[in-house]
């Protein structure tokens, strides 16, 4: 194991050690900072990190992005380096995410054979799709504007640096809803008396699931998940109110405004039904992830001149992802790349017993380099 190798590894482990939630990333920014700074990069640091390196004489710029936030999840891990926070833990490999890009950062840093301006920016609160966003809103764009981005997510399951990736829709929207029934509780022996709320959520739950059997073109990829079901009832008291969480997915803008449609149209007609009111919130914080077709192209080339097992146009995922917010405002390219199909590298995403593959950082860092590579040649 080379020199380059052992101090990513160290640097990953550091962060997997230190995990900090979304919008919290205070000891992971300062590190992040001054790992930027010691290679010589141009630092700035707001709602995230942004590093800018340039080479030569071009006037092009690409943005590399790379997401901080960890998960309020307990590590059950038995490796020698786990979370030194209680409750909270890596488990979707952005301490990896960053430890490639600062690997790519020193590669790009070192030989400067690449012509223009590469921009990393570090994002904080990926998990509830808000960072992006943040970041967009303070104005990084406008301050540091690119011609394209790119981001990296690992895979588990795929085996170790396979790069997968496709042109169009590649992560899911997911929508976030709450409806909230207000009825009329009472006593459970009388049910007669009142219109309890919690008979009307269930009907409600059921008649939602239509929206993905009936509703929608088989195939659409859509999933509406009713996830809790609250109400103020007792023992012996029928609940006045119910309120119902879930989470729908979409791959197309079109089948995510349908949904609301519809789960409007449902909510309000089964109310109507058994004289109560109700109120629906449906709040999209992450949209569809739509990969443009030039950097997908690109990141392909990259990737085969890497000598790394490539997917050109592999199916989307189901997952979500709020490097949309990136791809909306600039052509873009969000790729994955195979964590390894056995062990902690092989659990799912979000398991307490993940861990991010550390065969995978230089291969990572690499391909950063290469990308750069070939969006900002030097002969262009």
């Amino acid at each position: 194991m080379d020199d380059f190798h052992t101090r990513l590894i160290a640097q990953r482990h550091d962060f997997h050690r230190n995990p900090e939630l979304g919008f919290h990333e205070k000891r992971t920014k300062a590190a992040v900072a001054a790992r930027l700074r010691e290679l010589g990069l141009e630092v700035h640091e707001g709602v995230g990190v942004v590093g800018i390196l340039r080479g030569g004489k071009g006037n092009r710029a690409i943005g590399l992005r790379a997401d901080m936030d960890a998960l309020p999840i307990t590590e059950t891990s038995t490796h020698n380096y786990p979370s030194r926070t209680p409750g909270v833990m890596h488990a979707c490999g952005h301490d990896g995410h960053m430890t490639m890009l600062l690997g790519g950062a020193e590669i790009l840093a070192r030989t400067r054979d690449f012509d223009g301006t590469v921009v990393f920016y570090f994002q904080p609160n990926e998990e509830h799709g808000l960072g992006a966003r943040a970041m967009i809103d303070e104005g990084v764009l406008e301050r540091f504007p690119v011609e394209e981005v790119y981001a990296i997510h690992n895979l588990p399951g795929a085996p170790v640096g396979q790069v997968s990736t496709r042109v169009g829709q590649i992560c899911a929207s997911e929508s976030l809803f709450e409806i909230t029934i207000s009825g009329q509780g009472g006593h459970a022996s009388m049910p007669h008396v009142g219109v309890d709320a919690i008979t009307v959520a269930a009907e409600t739950v059921l008649a939602l699931q239509t929206i993905v059997s009936r509703k929608l073109a088989p195939g659409s990829g859509a999933v509406v998940s009713v996830t809790e079901l609250l109400t103020n009832g007792q023992r012996n008291v029928l609940p006045g109110e119910a309120i119902l969480k879930g989470d729908a997915r979409a791959r197309f803008p079109a089948d995510r405004r349908a949904i609301e449609k519809f789960m409007r149209q449902i909510a309000t007609g089964v109310a109507a039904t058994h004289g109560v009111g109700v109120d629906v919130g449906f709040n999209s914080e992450f949209i569809e992830t739509i990969n443009a077709q030039v950097p997908t192209e690109a990141v392909v080339r990259a990737a085969r001149k890497s000598k790394l097992d490539t997917i050109p146009d592999r199916p989307p995922m189901s997952f979500s992802e709020d490097f949309a917010h990136f791809c909306a405002a600039v052509p873009g390219c969000f790729l994955l790349l195979g964590n390894g199909e056995q062990g902690p590298q092989g659990q799912p995403l979000h398991a307490a017993d993940y861990d991010f593959n550390d065969a995978l950082l230089p291969i990572g860092a690499n391909l950063w380099a290469e990308i750069a590579r070939d969006r900002l040649p030097t002969d262009a």
